[in-house]
């Protein structure tokens, strides 16, 4: 990682005060929460200094300002980080304070920057994983997608989705913020985030797919995304060809969601898909669902329809139990973060959590890297071997 700047109160980029936060944040071990929603130029920060752990009994409309961070174990303990200090930051630089918040926030700071020398080695990250550095072996990848397959034909459910891992080496030079902003540069369409917490370690990742919105407690969103190809640039999203087993993949993930939505008797949603969507280096496919919150009575619809449809059929599978039950038995890791949620919570109105996708967990002068792909009764283990490397992508031509 880069040296921090020097601590002067000159002007100072987004990046610079990426870094200075987190050494502030490990100097009081602080949790850290960095994020950019999709299609908007504004970033993002808060410190916590106390992380709170949510039961599946919380609500989410009764949280405070803050960040959820929340593993793919739904019977595991999800951390919560309380806004205590919130900074937002547009055209590389801190944005004037908007709110009480942050105010109070940007006074806090500057005392920090006037009373404390800043030093130049590189912030420490929290360092707190299972899995350590392992790396999924290609021929144990495509004996569970047989696996996968031949329970299928079986009966035992229709979809599983079963992931991967991939464990590098990060170069002396890696720098979280700036990998950040790479990020930020290179997927504009995607949850940009880095959670940094000392109970569950240090996360960074770009997500494309929304699991729950709820704006201004008026509108809930959720989506449908399957399904994975290629994109170059300039290619005609309308001709895209979707072979039968993209198709009849995201249709399930379609048919969870109304699934979900008929278990609290709501029949008045509107769908909009599918439609062929870019995240990054590939396409996928994509349906959009919104109820009116307000027409419909229902002010908990986030908190109900999120304990509902976590663990998505896209990606754990149909039905969730036999899908989960073998996940377990056979993916030969646990997942940790990958594959749950994130995002901020009753923050400027909004509650928006994502999907845990296209992530990495960083360890020490490591990271993992984290892929999965959709089994069907069509898939072929070489094929979906490679759509995972696709996703692997992501990160790997930012890092390198």
């Amino acid at each position: 990682m880069a040296d921090l700047p020097p601590v002067s109160l000159a002007t100072r980029s987004e990046t610079d005060y990426f870094s200075i936060l987190l050494h502030l944040a490990n100097k009081y071990n602080f949790s850290v929460a960095l994020w950019k929603l999709p299609n908007d130029a504004t970033k993002h920060l808060i410190l916590s200094k106390e992380t709170e752990f949510l039961k599946s009994t919380d609500l989410l409309e009764q949280l405070n300002t803050g960040f959820l961070f929340a593993p793919f174990n739904t019977l595991a303990e999800r951390p919560f980080l309380k806004a205590d200090f919130v900074f937002s930051f547009s055209n590389n630089s801190l944005d004037p304070p908007g709110t009480p918040l942050e105010v109070f926030s940007n006074s806090w700071l500057n005392k920090q920057l006037e009373a404390d020398e800043m030093p130049s080695e590189k912030p420490s990250l929290y360092i707190n994983s299972e899995n350590k550095s392992i790396t999924t072996d290609k021929d144990f990848f495509c004996n569970l997608v047989a696996k996968g397959t031949a329970e299928i034909h079986a009966g035992s459910f229709e979809k599983v989705v079963v992931s991967r891992t991939l464990s590098i080496d990060l170069s002396e030079d890696f720098d979280v913020a700036k990998t950040f902003q790479k990020l930020c540069d290179r997927y504009t369409n995607a949850l940009i985030s880095f959670v940094n917490i000392p109970e569950t370690g240090c996360w960074i990742g770009a997500s494309p797919e929304l699991l729950v919105s709820v704006e201004n407690k008026t509108t809930f969103r959720t989506t449908a995304l399957a399904g994975t190809l290629p994109y170059k640039e300039g290619m005609n999203l309308k001709a895209v060809a979707w072979t039968q087993k993209d198709i009849e993949e995201q249709a399930l993930v379609e048919r969870y969601i109304i699934s979900c939505f008929k278990k609290i008797r709501l029949r008045e949603y509107e769908e909009h898909g599918p439609k062929t969507v870019v995240a990054g280096n590939l396409m996928h496919l994509k349906s959009d669902f919104t109820v009116d919150m307000k027409a419909t009575s229902f002010p908990q619809l986030g908190s109900v329809m999120l304990n509902l449809l976590h663990p998505t059929s896209a990606v754990c599978g149909v039905p969730l139990d036999t899908a989960l039950e073998f996940l377990n038995k056979h993916e030969g890791y646990g997942r940790q973060f990958y594959s749950g949620y994130l995002g901020p919570v009753n923050f400027l109105h909004d509650t928006r959590l994502y999907v845990n996708l296209r992530c990495m967990q960083l360890i020490d002068k490591a990271a993992i890297l984290y892929a999965g792909a959709g089994i069907t009764e069509d898939s072929i283990p070489e094929n979906e071997w490679e759509e995972t490397e696709l996703k692997l992508n992501t990160l790997l031509k930012v890092i390198h």
